[in-house]
């Protein structure tokens, strides 16, 4: 197998699009769009005259040390069940891991943990596995639910929904909410949703420079829209959904305190699903959720929310780390952790 670095980005998303993994993360323009704190390497993999698949890896310094540390989001996109090939891409990335002085690359493939052979071809070639979590502690969600909406009319999707959710459905267009697709100019009303959520449910939100990038990036490659909801002339709810090859993301919720009960999120979510459906997509990501089903969980109201859409409750694999440096790996990790405690306390 042959690897090649590219800055081509048509080239690279032409060879991951076509890939039964694809994924949005591991596009040409997610790299772009997180080039501000990490630097993308775009790789093809080469094998005769084929290109059999490819991998975002994102780079980002180790603050006071020369070293760096790795990361491939839903990477990477090849056949990881054939161990033959896997084990051959492996020994390659060690040698990029040691160019590039990296402690770790992790990895968080598309895969349901129910693929075993998967998990012990990434076992058997030396990668750590992270602990198991039940809520958002990794990178990427490692729960989520995945509404297959392949050959599947909306009025069959509609009718395959919780009756509550149906009703929640028709009750946001009966009060009078309306979804528009939202402009570049909308951002700042997409923003100010998004500040209110935070607050509200007690997480930190990016800069809006990081959704006006977003939108830059991905919107007119038809990777995205921004969908508004509004009642009386007032935004009260917005939602970011991503597209790539045969799937739909779901990524960002905003709402604003007041007019919830118009249920404007249920509405918004029907919209983007039919988005979707037109797109040919096949499948529906709803993101992440917990894996804590406990009702008395904070998080549960967000997990009986997108189950009302009657998705597949999906597990992934999770993290698996190719370590270098197996000490300074654990200095870093203790400090992560230290961060994100210190981060908790400012928020």
């Amino acid at each position: 197998m042959q690897i090649i670095i590219t800055d081509d980005g048509e080239k690279y998303n032409g060879v991951i699009k076509s890939h039964p993994k694809s994924h949005i993360l591991q596009t040409y323009e997610w790299g772009q769009l997180k080039s501000d704190y990490w630097k993308p390497y775009y790789l093809l993999f080469k094998e005769d005259q084929d290109f059999i698949g490819g991998m975002l890896i994102l780079e980002r310094k180790v603050p006071g040390i020369n070293r760096n540390i790795l990361y491939s989001p839903r990477g990477p996109v090849i056949d990881l069940q054939n161990y033959e090939l896997l084990s051959q891409l492996i020994q390659q990335l060690k040698k990029f891991i040691k160019t590039h002085k990296a402690v770790y690359l992790r990895l968080d493939p598309d895969i349901s943990v129910k693929d075993e052979t998967v998990h012990q071809n990434l076992k058997k070639l030396g990668f750590y596995i992270k602990p198991k979590n039940l809520n958002f502690e990794s990178i990427q969600p490692k729960f989520v639910f995945r509404l297959n909406i392949k050959d599947k009319t909306t009025e069959e999707l509609l009718n395959s929904f919780h009756s509550k959710t149906r009703y929640n459905i028709r009750l946001a267009k009966r009060r009078g909410v309306q979804i528009r697709e939202g402009g570049r100019e909308d951002i700042s009303s997409f923003y100010n949703l998004m500040k209110t959520t935070g607050e509200r449910d007690d997480f930190v939100i990016r800069p809006i420079e990081y959704f006006e990038s977003m939108y830059d990036l991905f919107v007119p490659k038809g990777f995205m829209k921004l969908f508004m909801a509004s009642y009386g002339g007032e935004d009260i709810a917005g939602t970011i959904c991503l597209k790539f090859g045969n799937k739909c993301w779901y990524l960002y919720g905003a709402s604003a305190n007041k007019h919830r009960n118009k249920m404007p999120n249920y509405l918004l979510q029907w919209e983007m699903i039919k988005w979707a459906h037109s797109e040919g997509c096949e499948i529906y990501d709803f993101r992440g959720v917990s894996g804590d089903l406990d009702p008395s969980n904070p998080l549960y109201g967000l997990y009986r929310f997108k189950k009302g859409f009657n998705g597949d409750f999906t597990e992934f694999l999770g993290e698996y780390d190719l370590i270098s440096n197996n000490a300074l790996y654990k200095m870093i990790d203790a400090g992560l952790k230290v961060r994100k405690k210190i981060m908790h306390l400012k928020k």
